[in-house]
């Protein structure tokens, strides 16, 4: 079964990747997935990613404020915006018709107004809160 979990967790994460660079896939929910899937299949690759300096801002802001950072949701906006350009630009030369230009529209529209009503966080590095062995109240010995 961990070789399930961790499959899913690396198509998620290609998923999530690949989403930073196209409008219509999202990014967050499939890192959120790939977060989700690593912890049912592997430790280590749990905490890689929740440790990645890259890939665990948006995963952790989500689970513990379900926040978006104002960047996120700027560039995903000038993204999609920029694809219904393109659609519209290139709608009538590559005969897509109309209502395929107007569902793109609605559908980018309806994930911009989730996005933008989302609450937003600091762009500051969120911080995971790793379980240690050690306790604050122990007293270490002074070195002298």
């Amino acid at each position: 079964m961990k070789f399930f979990w961790i499959t899913l967790g690396w198509i998620a994460l290609v998923l999530g990747v690949i989403g930073a660079f196209l409008p219509l896939l999202p990014t967050t929910p499939f890192l959120l997935l790939a977060a989700w899937s690593f912890s049912q299949g592997s430790e280590k690759l749990h905490l890689w990613i929740m440790t990645h300096p890259k890939l665990s801002p948006p995963i952790i802001d989500w689970q513990e404020n379900r926040a978006i950072q104002r960047s996120i949701k700027v560039t995903a906006t000038f993204t999609m915006l920029a694809m219904i350009g393109l659609t519209v630009l290139f709608a009538s030369p590559l005969a897509i018709p109309s209502w395929a230009v107007i569902i793109q529209a609605v559908i980018l529209t309806i994930v911009a107004a989730f996005l933008w009503t989302r609450p937003e966080v600091e762009k500051i590095q969120p911080t995971l809160k790793i379980e240690t062995n050690q306790h604050d109240d122990e007293q270490q010995p002074e070195k002298g």
